[in-house]
């Protein structure tokens, strides 16, 4: 097996088209996530049908699984995996190679006889028991240094990912159809690992936690930190305001003294109501986000909160006055904790099925480009990026008040995450 890094190549479709010439590959599989990777994938793959037909092609990712229908039917794409690949991808390859039939493959979207099958989802791996990351290999194709960049944590800050999934069903995310309320992580000394090779081996000296949910078994944050405090590297995870609420001050202040420095929450809004209708689940309230802000001020962890503007409303006032109210609760969280990095985004649609909040979002007219293709607009890449929506209820009115106030909140308080600006700079603004 050989990988291209699209990050890496500067001609991504060279190192592609160099490797099925040779005649030695028979599988083309692409990671597919929405926004600018479907620039990439979707040209590529119709490049691979066209240039080798024999070639068969899977893709895998939050936009195949997602956009299923749409990626089978473009006639591109073989299979989907729905989900860990981990023995989904393997069975997979070895009854095309034998000519077998493939239902009994778990997580793997297909077509029989033009009718799209979904085959049974197979439990989430012991992440412990999976054979070790194949870093080596990946460093002869492409060197492990070129992956740690300097960030606002570190000078050389690798991405890892030790879980999957999520234990809740909000309505509005992406996680929730592939894992539905599931989520397994690896253990603290399998973490601490891999990470003491980075360190070792290419220098590394700070982590960023890309998990859908870090933080979901405080044991497994305390036995982290306890491991990883003695190294002295700076790290950042993802996690939800009524999950680590429930942690002991100890705990907080054994993350902090670990190498915690900040923390990313889905806050999405200050409105119970809003967040009922959201389907967030666990007990998230706007009381909990300004406490929990405040709380977090104590122990030094920077908390960052994302807010979602622009959920369905019956009218353009309704929209407006649901954003004002958003905006002023925002103002309300700088004002107990000036800290806080505020990440707004503007509602995009996700296809969770018996959500309320997809159904509201289907009623008022919303649906998602019919053909693969249409995705290559650069209004969906934008979508996809939750910068440009394309939803009808929201006006350009709407838009630009969110837009106003998202400039003139990063204005008066510049991130902590941009390296380019000083103290001085940050300090006058």
């Amino acid at each position: 097996y050989a990988f291209v890094d699209g990050n890496r190549e500067k001609d991504p479709w060279s190192a592609i088209e160099r490797h099925l010439s040779t005649g030695q590959f028979r599988y083309f599989g692409s990671t597919v996530m929405p926004g600018p990777q479907l620039s990439q994938a979707i040209p590529y793959a119709k490049r691979v049908r066209e240039r080798f037909p024999g070639i068969t092609t899977i893709w895998g990712g939050y936009f195949a699984a997602n956009q299923f229908k749409t990626v089978l039917a473009s006639g591109l794409v073989d299979y989907v995996i729905d989900g860990p690949g981990d023995a989904a991808f393997p069975q997979l390859l070895d009854a095309l190679d034998r000519g077998d039939a493939v239902g009994h493959v778990p997580n793997l979207i297909h077509r029989v006889d033009g009718v799209i099958m979904r085959n049974a989802k197979a439990p989430l791996a012991d992440l412990d028991a999976l054979p070790p990351f194949p870093y080596e290999h990946l460093n002869a194709h492409y060197p492990l240094s070129g992956y740690f960049g300097r960030t606002f944590l570190g000078a050389r800050t690798a991405a890892y990912h030790s879980s999957f999934g999520c234990p809740f069903t909000c309505g509005f995310c992406a996680v929730v159809p592939i894992f539905n309320a599931r989520w397994k992580g690896m253990g603290a000394e399998r973490i601490y690992r891999d990470i003491l090779q980075l360190k070792r081996r290419w220098g590394v000296d700070a982590i960023e936690f890309h998990d859908n949910n870090f933080f979901v078994s405080d044991k497994r944050v305390a036995d982290f930190s306890n491991l990883i405090g003695p190294e002295h590297m700076n790290w950042w995870g993802e996690g939800r305001i009524d999950t680590i609420d429930k942690y002991s001050d100890t705990d907080l202040a054994l993350m902090r003294e670990a190498g915690c420095r900040m923390i990313f929450f889905g806050a999405e809004s200050g409105d119970d109501a809003e967040l009922k209708r959201m389907d967030k689940g666990g007990t998230p309230s706007g009381a909990q986000i300004l406490r929990f802000a405040e709380r977090m001020r104590k122990f030094d962890i920077i908390p960052e909160y994302s807010f979602v503007l622009g959920f369905p409303a019956d009218s353009e006032k309704e929209t407006l006055a649901r954003i004002d109210r958003d905006i002023a609760f925002i103002r309300r969280v700088k004002d107990i904790n000036p800290d806080t990095e505020i990440i707004i985004y503007v509602y995009s649609p996700v296809a969770v099925e018996g959500s309320e909040l997809y159904a509201r979002t289907k009623a008022a007219g919303f649906k998602f480009p019919e053909h693969l293709e249409d995705w290559l607009d650069p209004a969906w890449a934008n979508f996809d990026l939750r910068k440009n929506p394309l939803t009808p209820w929201l006006t350009p009115a709407a838009v630009d008040r969110i837009k106003n106030f998202e400039t003139v909140l990063n204005g008066r308080y510049p991130t902590v995450s941009d390296i380019k600006l000083n103290r001085a700079q940050r300090g006058a603004l």
